[in-house]
């Protein structure tokens, strides 16, 4: 039985990436993504295709229970979840106090902070009776810099940021290895940045940026360092780390 690596959030961007990574190295990666069936779909077959072992799953985070009872599954049907890669994102977009609906601000805490809590509340207690597990959460800028039209997305990205503190104070010494991974830049990943900007932007943007001018992340080489992050020694575990193109001032420095 191989050892199981859930990724929340598995879109072709980083999450996908992270979970073919993880099947590489050994892993049977667990996608769940929200919608486009074939999309999850076309990534296990990708996957498989290249040896290694992976399951799809559609998955709400926002629906009560959903978080809960594919972990359940998961644990039953396919074994130990030794790695949680949270990587749901919460941005809804730049948006003034007045055009912020409750709806919309609660969204973002849903995606950002209280997915995290639901699912470390399902997962933990399982890590600390096995005594190891490690538990890797994609974060953005909005953690630790609040921008104008930024209120939910900050608000959510800094819960997040805490949470993940405060899980490492409660858990390290417990075996679980909890890693805070701010994203400082902008990732070449068609689900999402694609999405934001348009068809057309993107590919303009890809033309300026991307391919051999490495200025847009690649999630390909992200899911190398969360794969590190994740087989760390304990006596040297990172906690929290940022990554960002070489051509990309650091968010301090802004």
């Amino acid at each position: 039985m191989k050892p199981v690596c859930l990724v929340i959030g598995a879109g072709a961007g980083i999450g996908g990436n992270v979970g073919r990574r993880f099947a590489a190295g050994g892993y049977h990666a667990v996608l769940c993504r929200r919608s486009d069936e074939e999309g999850l779909q076309q990534l296990v077959a990708g996957i498989e295709a290249a040896g290694g072992s992976a399951s799809g799953y559609l998955l709400n985070a926002i629906e009560p229970g959903s978080i809960e009872e594919r972990v359940a599954a998961i644990e039953e049907e396919l074994g130990p979840i030794e790695v949680v890669v949270y990587n749901l994102g919460a941005q809804i977009g730049d948006r003034a106090l007045a055009d912020t609906s409750y709806k919309a601000f609660e969204m973002g805490w849903q995606l950002g902070t209280f997915g995290l809590f639901r699912i470390a509340s399902a997962v933990c207690p399982k890590m600390v009776q096995r005594g190891k597990g490690v538990i890797l959460v994609t974060s953005a800028t909005a953690a630790v810099r609040g921008n104008a039209g930024q209120h939910s997305h900050a608000a959510a990205m800094g819960g997040r940021r805490m949470l993940c503190q405060t899980l490492n104070a409660e858990f390290a010494r417990k075996g679980i290895h909890v890693a805070h991974v701010l994203v400082d830049g902008m990732v070449d990943a068609p689900d999402t940045l694609g999405k934001m900007l348009g068809a057309e932007s993107f590919q303009q943007l890809r033309g300026q940026r991307g391919g051999a001018q490495d200025g847009l992340m690649l999630p390909a080489q992200m899911a190398e360092t969360y794969y590190h992050v994740a087989h760390q020694h304990r006596s040297a575990w990172t906690h929290e780390l940022d990554l960002r193109a070489y051509s990309d001032l650091a968010w301090w420095n802004h």
